[in-house]
């Protein structure tokens, strides 16, 4: 990846619009409970200082039932549906409190008006939670109850766009948005995951299926990746194969649990490894979406690595340069290997790689 956007000027504030409520702090889980409302409220501390310098903030609009069920079956609406007002566990790790359906919908609406933002050809932010990206069609799972970034992805559908891009950086594999869109070709799905790990998918043989096939690109990497490793993958895979779909909307799932002080992953990604991502999704997008691009928040439970991630996606966005790579990056033999098996599963779809 190339280090600093040279380039790229600093956008009007008006051009950068950030989607927050405080009300994603009232999905209440349990003491101890790595997704805890703290983590809303350094979102909002985030969102405060961009409002204080000038930065654009809009609040969101709960989903309706139309935008979740293009992704979502009816049982799985009535079942969140039917914890509204109680504390329910709905599988070993997700939970919800007498708002959490509620904060929910918030959550996949704020997804939609990041989307609607984009499509203006300006920069589109949410700050969501519960994370959405392991919820299936019909269950909850993995701390998330409704899937924001799908929604949103099939949202832009209905606005008449032809192709939408999601790129995954969160350190799970995003099992409910790949089987959501699986046989899908006008959703390509990539995802820069640790593996094996939780939820236990996202093989690199894992490529879609029927008209699908080759528009699910997993990137499976062994655990101890660090940004050498992450700035390869995008430089021999991501930032190609986004360029040869030429999307007309790029989506973001940002998670930021790859980061090295996070409690759950195990990759060693910097804060200003993060901000090179965003930058070569930045770059990706100007050169195949017109601009449009959109990010949604998934995991980041190392509070402190969190703000700094979040406040660094709001920067990069707004034309910010970027610190190039320190000489000597490191090993990236993590990524060699996972260029590996991606080219042997990829190379009918994608010959370029």
């Amino acid at each position: 990846m190339r280090g600093v956007m040279e380039s790229q000027p600093a956008l009007p504030a008006e051009d950068v619009q950030l989607v927050f409520s405080e009300r994603f702090s009232g999905h209440a889980t349990p003491a101890g409970h790595p997704e805890r409302p703290a983590r809303a409220t350094v979102m909002a501390d985030v969102a405060r200082r961009w409002s204080d310098a000038g930065g654009a903030v809009a609040g969101p609009a709960p989903a309706p039932d139309r935008a979740l069920l293009r992704v979502h079956d009816q049982l799985h609406l009535d079942t969140i549906g039917g914890t509204a007002g109680q504390r329910m566990r709905l599988d070993a790790d997700t939970f919800t409190a007498a708002d959490s359906e509620e904060v929910a919908r918030l959550a996949a609406g704020a997804a939609i008006a990041a989307v609607d933002h984009a499509l203006t050809g300006g920069r589109g932010v949410a700050f969501v939670r519960p994370p959405g990206h392991h919820a299936e069609r019909d269950r909850a799972m993995g701390f998330c109850l409704y899937n924001n970034v799908a929604v949103a992805a099939s949202h832009a559908l209905s606005r008449g766009l032809d192709k939408v891009a999601v790129v995954d950086y969160d350190v799970h594999h995003g099992n409910g948005t790949q089987w959501m869109f699986y046989e899908d070709p006008r959703i390509l799905y990539v995802s820069l995951h640790q593996y094996p790990f939780y939820p236990g998918t996202g093989a690199a043989g894992d490529v879609g299926r029927g008209r699908g096939e080759g528009f699910t690109f997993n990137v499976p990497m062994a655990a101890g990746a660090g940004d050498a490793d992450y700035g390869l993958v995008f430089e021999r895979a991501v930032e190609p194969v986004l360029e040869a779909y030429a999307a007309d909307l790029l989506l973001v799932s940002a998670g930021y649990d790859a980061h090295d002080r996070d409690p759950l992953g195990g990759m060693h990604v910097s804060t200003g490894g993060y901000a090179r991502m965003d930058a070569a999704l930045l770059r990706a997008a100007d050169r195949c979406c017109g601009g449009r691009l959109a990010v949604v928040t998934e995991g980041g439970y190392d509070l402190e690595a969190l703000e700094a991630c979040l406040a660094g996606t709001l920067d990069v966005l707004a034309g910010s340069p970027v610190p190039p790579a320190p000489a000597g990056n490191g090993s990236t033999r993590r990524a060699d290997a996972a260029l590996e098996q991606v080219r042997r599963a990829q190379a009918p779809f994608w010959p370029a790689l």
